[in-house]
């Protein structure tokens, strides 16, 4: 038992641990993870996690991995891919089935696997991991139909391959229980099976639909009731055939988020971080189960590096550009989708899961899955990592290098602020849902976005990558808590901010910290303030910070009313200052003051020494 909760904490820490440094560091985090398990295991023998839960690391990983499935279905949303085009259409059917025949074709001939074995890891291969791809094009910042195309093709094709998997095991278990069984005789009772285990997820999810809005669960009952669904879900449908569960799972998942379900969407936070620890724990078990024995293949062999140049720079661009052939997408666009397929943790996971299901079934080379899924893994993140940035300046496909500033609310002051930072180039949208307050903004020539922020049709209909800050300047306050509040979890709790005077101590007359944005200025104004101040003239100024011409001295120069808003990096980003916080400003840096008006000074006094200079440096 000791060994048992040593290792599970081990397993726990090496994981976060992982993801950490990846978040600190901007390295992948899979590749730290793989390093901290293959160090804890192999090398250290610190964690055998074979010795300390024996039969048990099978359901724990297929568990685990159902769990993993069942959140990548609630993420895909139908609605918002018809935005993405047929692009992605394509992708998920004709590419489907041109990767699922490449990639065993691929791993027969050149990594020398058995038929069964191949076909498999084949159809596993159509996984690209949304978990290693949007922060990839987060990062490099491509534009939006690339981004859409390779965001949403990771997404479907996620619980796609694990289809494909158990299709194929399927398909073997039944050839290795009955050797002169023909086709049709193993088919047609795979398709039934498959059917039956996605109607059992569909109805248990429609039931979930039902009881959530009803009342019929208490608030603080949903999220385990949810969770012990899939569960059941995926025990109760591999009754009907052997890992037809992870078909139930991926169906219920998939139903869910397509039906209009308030509930659901609140626990999207709690069931993303589930995912992170499972995705985390998962991948430590299995880099830290690798034996050496496993991967003399990977040592002693040629054949497996000519697969992984093959999967590079055979399978991949092959796939997409046959898929793509009469598409609308320009060439460009077709040849940066063709390089960029980073793999995952759920290829991991399910290669991990099948390895020890075709073993059980005595097919010979079952065991080399493992291995050779890290070293996908690995060799695809590290090669599209680090040349995604050069491929998409060469094939044109970058986006816009600034941040993006996202305002809520149209308003004489949020103009004059967007206005101010389109001078910078910096990407700014407003968005309200008044199509009268929107005049101002029309008349500026500004982007605009008519729709409620917080309809989640705005999600479908406004792409939001592109903005890293949020200000809400409504004229109520209590709702620009409510929007700071829910895009929180996605921007971050302090990229959020708000007009609003911020809480201090414990007064039960204002709204609590945990639930509204930080606030802007350093004096925390309120809507009250800023349209009182705008109304008497105030403006906005921009002085850019030099060796010479440093924040002290431009201090030094302002109003002495004039108050700090934020400052501008060369890089573009966006640093607020806050009741809480005051940016560190450095030489490059533009400092955006929000000023009362210039009063003119009587002919007869003398300029004050530096007055040209201050001329030069705000505008």
């Amino acid at each position: 038992m000791e060994s048992q909760a040593l290792v599970i904490a081990a397993v726990g820490a090496l994981g976060i641990g992982a993801q950490w440094i990846a978040w600190r560091t901007g390295w992948p985090a899979i590749v730290l993870m793989l390093a901290a398990g293959f160090i804890a295991g192999p090398i250290t023998g610190f964690i055998d996690p074979e010795a300390a839960f024996g039969e048990m690391l099978d359901p724990m990983i297929s568990v685990g991995v159902a769990l993993i499935l069942f959140e990548g279905g609630l993420s895909l949303d139908l609605r918002e891919l018809r935005h993405s085009g047929s692009a992605v259409w394509r992708l998920a059917t004709i590419g489907v089935l041109i990767g699922w025949a490449l990639g065993a074709l691929a791993g027969f001939y050149i990594a020398g696997l058995v038929w069964p074995v191949a076909v498999l890891f084949g159809g596993i291969l159509i996984v690209t991991g949304p978990t290693v791809v949007i922060p990839l094009l987060r990062q490099a910042n491509i534009q939006t139909r690339p981004n859409s195309i390779l965001k949403w093709e990771g997404i479907v094709n996620d619980p796609t391959g694990a289809l494909c998997a158990v299709i194929a095991y399927e398909y073997f278990r039944r050839l290795n229980d009955f050797p002169d069984a023909s086709v049709i005789e193993v088919v047609p009772p795979l398709i039934i099976a498959a059917i039956l285990s996605g109607l059992v997820g569909y109805a248990a999810a429609r039931l979930i639909a039902y009881l959530f809005p009803r009342g019929a669960i208490p608030e603080y009952l949903k999220v385990p009731v949810l969770f012990t669904s899939v569960i059941g879900v995926f025990v109760l449908t591999n009754q009907i055939e052997h890992e037809a569960g992870l078909v139930a799972v991926t169906v219920m998942g998939v139903t869910l988020a397509n039906l209009d379900v308030s509930s659901i969407r609140s626990i999207h936070p709690f069931k993303e971080n589930v995912a992170i620890l499972l995705v985390s724990g998962i991948f430590i078990l299995l880099s830290s189960s690798l034996k050496w024995e496993e991967m003399s293949y990977l040592q002693t062999s040629i054949r497996p590096l000519l697969f992984l140049l093959a999967l590079l720079f055979l399978v991949r661009p092959a796939t997409v550009l046959i898929s793509l052939l009469g598409s609308d997408v320009p060439w460009n666009e077709r040849l940066f989708v063709a390089w960029i397929a980073p793999r995952g943790i759920v290829l991991v996971a399910i290669s991990g899961l099948f390895a020890l299901r075709l073993g059980e079934l005595g097919i010979e080379g079952g065991q080399l899955l493992i291995g050779l899924s890290f070293a996908v893994v690995v060799v695809t993140v590290i090669a599209h990592g680090f040349t995604v940035d050069i491929v998409a300046r060469w094939l044109g496909v970058k986006g816009t290098s600034r941040p993006g500033l996202l305002i809520v609310g149209s308003t004489p002051w949020t103009i004059a602020l967007a206005k101010e930072m389109e001078a910078l180039k910096t990407p700014v949208m407003i968005v309200d849902p008044s199509w009268q307050s929107l005049a101002g903004a029309r008349r500026e020539g500004l982007p605009f976005y008519h729709g409620e922020i917080l309809n989640e049709a705005t999600e479908h209909n406004l792409d939001l990558s592109p903005f890293q800050v949020l200000v809400a300047a409504t004229g109520n306050e209590a709702y620009n808590a409510l929007v700071c509040n829910e895009f929180a979890h996605e921007i971050g709790r302090d990229m959020v901010y708000q007009l609003g005077e911020n809480s201090e101590g414990n007064s039960r007359h204002a709204l609590p910290e945990s639930i509204r944005g930080r606030a802007l200025f350093e004096a925390g104004f309120s809507v009250t303030d800023v349209n009182e101040r705008q109304r008497q003239g105030w403006v906005f100024k921009k002085t850019k910070l030099s060796q010479e011409f440093d924040f002290t001295a431009a201090l030094a120069k302002l109003p002495e009313e004039a108050t700090m808003l934020m400052l501008v990096r060369e890089t573009g980003a966006l640093r607020f200052f806050t009741h809480a916080a005051r940016p560190d400003p450095r030489p490059g840096d533009t400092i955006i003051t929000y000023s009362p008006p210039q009063v003119k000074q009587p002919e007869s006094k003398t300029p004050k020494p530096g007055a040209s200079q201050a001329r030069t440096n705000v505008t």
